[in-house]
């Protein structure tokens, strides 16, 4: 079970971080743009991993908000929390 949980956080992770991507293209080419909160859905319901990873890597989208720079690691923390008192 806990095997399964994980794989769903990996499935989630890699889908919020092309998001990531495709808004940072949406950003470049100005089309129509994927909206912070979705982006913020997707962090908070297990896809933070993958919203850090856009943020720092090859696109560095949102690096430059604030509060981007400040939630996406405090929510990461408390899901690294969440992950190793689920797998004990």
């Amino acid at each position: 079970m806990n095997q399964f949980l994980l794989y769903i956080l990996l499935a989630i992770n890699t889908f919020a971080y092309l998001v990531m991507c495709v808004d940072k293209l949406k950003s470049i080419y100005k089309w129509w743009r994927i909206s912070e909160k979705t982006l913020w859905l997707f962090a908070i319901f297990g896809g933070v991993f993958g919203i850090w990873l856009g943020m720092i890597w090859p696109m560095y989208h949102k690096a430059g908000k604030q509060n981007f720079k400040t939630w996406i690691p405090v929510i990461a923390v408390l899901w690294i929390i969440l992950i190793i008192n689920f797998i004990k």
